[in-house]
């Protein structure tokens, strides 16, 4: 399957590892909104890219970055491509800041030259979910976790068969700040799930959505799939068209 449009960049520095290629669909109708897509631990940007070039989502832009290489603990220090590090995928595993906020800073760095009339979103699946709602508490709270101002402006946020980072933190980052806890209320996020994962629990995903709707996220939604593993399905990229297209106002046609 061709791409629509050239791939970008062979690699880009951040830290201590340099990000692989991205992969750019280009939008088939009047261009609307851009996502950047993240894949899960151990893919690239290219698999996805393949996946959401199928889509009928004329008026997207999909920008599918690659993670770096680097020695994942829960693999005892074996390489592979992720957005950060992981060491045990429990409710207990600590996590990996510094890791996570140089892959939303990636993430915000390839939305920065979008034009100033297009909505801007971020997805992903499993670690790359992960990722994305990191990204979505990063722009409620303004600043990356080491305090830095966070620089894109988001209108949507989906994430599938993933988790939300640093929950734990989550209500210090919005209470008593004004101007989070509007953010946490209108941004829209889709919370994808299978209730048959053996990888990223059920639990998981259950959690982190009733995280994020405890701590004001008004606008999110969490949709379970039974028998569904850790992979996608049409029905549920099915139903990411749906609220794309409604979250972000699409017009759908093709020209």
């Amino acid at each position: 399957m061709s791409f629509a449009g050239p791939s970008l960049g062979s690699g880009v520095r951040r830290g201590a590892f340099e990000f692989g290629k991205t992969h750019v669909v280009r939008p088939k109708g009047r261009h609307q909104a851009t996502i950047v897509w993240l894949h899960g631990l151990g893919d690239n940007g290219s698999s996805w890219s393949q996946i959401l070039e199928t889509l009928p989502l004329p008026n997207i832009k999909w920008i599918c970055p690659t993670a770096p290489t680097r020695p994942i603990t829960l693999f005892g220090g074996f390489p592979s491509t992720a957005w950060f590090d992981v060491g045990d995928l429990s409710e207990d595993s600590p996590d990996d800041v510094e890791g996570l906020d140089a892959a939303a800073a990636h993430v915000a760095n390839l939305l920065s030259t979008e034009p100033a009339d297009i909505k801007l979103g971020i997805g992903g699946f499993s670690m790359g979910a992960a990722t994305s709602l990191y990204s979505a508490t990063c722009f409620i709270h303004g600043k990356y976790g080491i305090g830095n101002p966070y620089p894109a402006n988001l209108s949507a946020v989906v994430g599938l068969s993933g988790w939300l980072p640093c929950s734990k933190t989550l209500k210090d980052k919005i209470e008593g700040q004004e101007e989070a806890a509007r953010r946490a209320a209108s941004l829209p996020i889709l919370l994808c799930h299978g209730k048959g994962d053996d990888v990223v629990p059920y639990k998981f995903g259950e959690k982190s959505s009733l995280a994020l709707s405890s701590n004001g996220f008004q606008n999110s939604t969490f949709k379970s799939y039974n028998g569904l593993g850790h992979y996608t399905i049409p029905e549920e990229m099915e139903d990411v068209c749906a609220w794309l297209t409604s979250k972000l106002g699409l017009d759908g046609r093709p020209t």
